[in-house]
């Protein structure tokens, strides 16, 4: 008996509809031209939860679209073009015709908008996304009050000097994004083993995703806690009996660690500790925030992001 031939993966519904934005949109789109028209189009109700975007060079970035990409690429989904987004045949039966439909209204409402007008108005709309562009004064010259919007966009109102952040729940998007509106300058990774099954939070991936947004990243795996210890933690009690004896027999003996966090903050960054868990009192990062304020004063309180 014949064996089975492997079937591929399915698609997520991210994917899917990245396909069929494309095909929509003609099959082949500019690489700059793609990225705004799926911000825009992410933007809207229909579009929301599909993918999550940052400020960058240019304007909004998604970086897990490009990881997306390559993976299509990779499945003969794509054709890998540097310039260009481009759908194989491959590509357009895997979408189904269904959802070509879907799309063919915002695809009419920006079938002759690209370039430099497809990036203002993507400027205009949604400033904060171009607080970080290399490009603003020239696409939107003579636009004061767009330009205004962008500059007002960039304040942070109320910067703090020591934040706390858990990657759970987040994707590297959404994440750098509260890392910017807080002000951060310096992101310091706690973990002992910064790997991570969740794309964007291995430490390469998240050290370029916070460059690429203008965030130092900085890695202290003597603060972290082994992974065999942070096993079977089931209650609130587990935690705080692992937390304690991190406390007792951890934090005394990382004085050059701490020490090095209070020179940063000392000499004028926004530091954020960071580690997976999203409620602080369930990692240990809270651990090194209250010792750093213990030991060096209230100005090393900490925010929990």
């Amino acid at each position: 008996m014949a064996a089975t031939p492997n079937k591929s993966p399915a698609l997520f519904d991210r994917q899917r509809r990245l396909l069929g934005l494309l095909q929509a949109l003609g099959g082949d789109v500019g690489k700059l031209d793609f990225q705004k028209l799926l911000f825009l189009y992410c933007r809207e109700p229909e579009g929301a939860n599909c993918y999550e975007f940052v400020p960058y060079k240019f304007g909004a970035f998604s970086f897990t679209s490009y990881a997306d990409r390559r993976k299509l690429v990779e499945r003969g989904l794509l054709v890998d073009d540097e310039q260009a987004w481009r759908i194989t045949d491959k590509g357009r039966k895997a979408i189904g015709r269904e959802s070509i439909g879907s799309l063919a209204a915002f695809a009419q409402r920006y079938r002759n908008v690209r370039g430099d007008t497809l990036v203002a108005e993507s400027y205009r709309q949604f400033p904060f996304y171009a607080t970080r562009s290399e490009i603003a004064d020239r696409v939107l010259a003579g636009d004061a009050a767009a330009l205004a919007r962008i500059a007002s966009a960039k304040r942070v109102r109320s910067p703090v000097s020591l934040a706390t952040i858990g990657y759970e729940g987040h994707t590297l998007e959404s994440y750098l994004n509260v890392l910017l509106r807080a002000g951060v300058t310096l992101l310091c990774d706690v973990r002992r083993n910064p790997l991570s099954r969740k794309y964007g939070f291995s430490k390469s991936t998240l050290g370029k995703g916070c460059e690429g947004v203008g965030i130092r990243y900085l890695h202290i795996p003597e603060l972290g806690i082994a992974s065999e210890l942070r096993k079977e933690l089931e209650t609130q009690a587990d935690y705080d009996a692992l937390f304690l004896d991190y406390e007792r027999n951890t934090l005394p003996i990382q004085s050059s660690a701490l020490e090095t966090i209070r020179e940063f903050i000392h000499a004028g960054e926004r530091v954020a500790l960071t580690c997976y868990e999203h409620l602080p009192n369930q990692c240990h990062r809270h651990c090194v925030s209250d010792e750093l304020q213990n030991r060096f004063g209230k100005v090393y309180t900490a925010k929990h992001l």
